[in-house]
């Protein structure tokens, strides 16, 4: 999933609607793919999304004509710096989403997306000095309530619902910092990742416990894993551009709901009494949230 930047006309167009749509099915049907890898580590299946994303996204910067971006960045230590902390966050988060779906936890996935507009409302609150609106402060207090009740119920932290919502949450934060395009930014933080991604999947067909050549269908499924990786991201990129951010806030549920229907329905997760009611509190609090932004659509259309 990735950050909404900000619509340059303020204008839905239809075009944008059906690319954002697009993408968010396409992050909502995703668990089915890394499912499919339940047997491969997250890590190897990580470093493989990063090295066939390369490609991917390395052809469409050559088709748009847009590589003279990248080779000022990769000149521009600061940015270079910069890129490497939206990298290092991209990683864990993907390697944490990785980790939930094939260990049986893909309903945390889900709940992690959900708390994740609330976690940026906070964060902004923190560490830009935003004020809280009162709805926002209603919307950020349901979701905490939610998690409380998941604690209080296991006796722990949902850690890999929370380490999901921080990483992207901190992603799209630091993200919003880096001056350069959503492509270019993109191949970017792949190629700083590269070469340990290189490394580790190096070292594991060296000591023969890597799955890439050992099998048809793990080579393929690790192959393809930097296509499903790459290619919503960059579909969403270009679609965030045309419509409004609103209506971007309210598409990004698309996604985390049918994980949470794919969770039910084909991993056969259950839901416990906590997660009962911690999950409507938190839908309760991205309702509370949605408002204003569904007034803002309705008064703009």
């Amino acid at each position: 999933m990735a950050e909404t930047p900000v619509t340059p006309n303020n204008t839905d167009t239809p075009k944008g609607l059906v690319l954002a749509v697009l993408a968010y099915v396409i992050w909502g049907f995703l668990p089915l793919y890394m499912k499919a890898m339940e047997h491969i580590g997250p890590i190897e299946v990580v470093a493989h999304r990063v090295i066939w994303s390369v490609p991917v996204a390395g052809l469409l910067l050559v088709a748009l004509g847009r590589t003279g971006d990248l080779k000022a960045a990769l000149r521009n230590p600061k940015m270079l710096g910069m890129a490497a902390l939206t990298a290092a966050l991209i990683s864990v988060n993907w390697a944490i989403y990785v980790w939930a779906i094939s260990s049986g936890h893909a309903l945390d996935a889900a709940l992690g997306y959900y708390m994740n507009p609330l976690f940026s409302i906070a964060l902004g609150a923190i560490l830009l000095r935003e004020p809280l609106t009162r709805t926002q402060l209603v919307a950020v207090g349901l979701a905490a309530s939610g998690v409380l009740v998941l604690v209080f119920q296991a006796g722990s932290l949902p850690w890999a619902a929370l380490g999901l919502m921080v990483s992207w949450g901190f992603y799209a934060f630091f993200k919003r910092s880096l001056p350069i395009g959503p492509n270019q930014g993109f191949l970017l933080e792949v190629l700083i990742l590269l070469i340990p991604a290189l490394a580790y999947v190096t070292w594991l067909g060296a000591s023969g416990t890597g799955h890439f050549g050992a099998a048809a269908s793990d080579t393929l499924l690790l192959a393809g894993a930097g296509i499903v990786t790459a290619v919503p991201l960059l579909i969403y990129a270009n679609g965030a551009k045309l419509v409004r951010l609103s209506t971007m806030g309210i598409l990004q549920y698309i996604a985390p709901t049918m994980i949470f229907i794919t969770a039910i329905t084909l991993f056969g997760e259950h839901i416990d009494q906590a997660r009962m009611i911690a999950f409507p509190l938190i839908w309760s609090g991205l309702v509370v949230y949605s408002i204003p932004m569904i007034r803002q659509i309705r008064s703009q259309a």
